[in-house]
């Protein structure tokens, strides 16, 4: 269970190497959390990842895991709850593409949408259900700013965590008053290795920074959390950029 600050003591993370979801994990074992489950592919990142977590103090358990296996999520997942009781669940996997490339080789581009948008939508509704059964727990779910107005640089990433975003929102509002608590996470440039050696961009943000906007959101109980929160009205004003001007625009 959560413990008074609203902070929780077991974390399941979907996508167990994600620089995001690590920072986080370290954060929160530092306050409350003592049981983590890292969900991904068996790979000796996931193992190393789990090593160190354990060498922070955490019971660290792996469990093999693939966003492109949708038929496998009510299993995989399934058993975890079915051993533990989980207070939240960190869904962190996701892949940026190559643009260029996925516009040209479109099997790409679908890998990128089932990745980021189809795969998040079976393991969200998974883990929500679970929840849901057990009467308590947060869904943490890592959007994007990208995801608030697709950019031609990246429409192909962009569109994907636009379908995650919308999800995200819906089901929160489907949850809501189950004891279930959803929560979408907008980062914009993150500093990771998904983004090295890619132009950084303004109001660039770290994993760290990341980690400590979700706990306060957790503290908070916060639908939507911005990171950093500077990037709301600057977002907000994009919106509702014209088409024929946001085109021009050097993004």
């Amino acid at each position: 269970m959560k413990d008074a600050f609203g902070l929780p003591q077991s974390l399941l993370v979907l996508g167990g190497t994600s620089g995001i979801a690590l920072a986080t994990a370290r954060r929160l074992i530092a306050r409350r959390t003592r049981t983590v489950w890292l969900a991904g592919r068996p790979t000796p990142a996931l193992d190393e990842a789990a090593a160190h977590l354990r060498s922070l103090g955490a019971q660290v358990r792996t469990v093999a895991f693939d966003a492109l296996d949708p038929g496998s999520h009510e299993a995989v997942l399934g058993k975890v709850f079915a051993e533990d009781d989980i207070d939240m669940v960190l869904l962190a996997f996701g892949v940026l593409g190559d643009q260029a490339r996925d516009e040209r080789q479109p099997v790409n581009a679908v890998r990128v949408a089932q990745t980021n948008y189809t795969g998040a939508v079976s393991a969200g509704l998974v883990c929500a259900g679970a929840l849901q059964a057990q009467g308590h727990g947060s869904l943490v779910v890592l959007s994007s700013v990208a995801g608030e107005r697709a950019r031609r640089a990246n429409f192909i990433y962009g569109s994907s965590k636009a379908g995650l975003d919308a999800f995200t929102q819906g089901l929160g509002d489907a949850l809501y008053g189950t004891g279930v608590h959803v929560m979408v996470v907008r980062p914009g440039f993150v500093r990771s290795r998904m983004t090295a050696g890619l132009p950084e961009a303004p109001l660039a943000t770290t994993p760290e920074a990341v980690a400590t906007a979700i706990e306060l959101g957790l503290r908070r109980r916060s639908e939507t959390v911005w990171v950093p929160g500077a990037l709301r009205p600057v977002m907000a004003a994009v919106r509702h950029l014209p088409r024929s001007l946001f085109r021009r625009l050097p993004m």
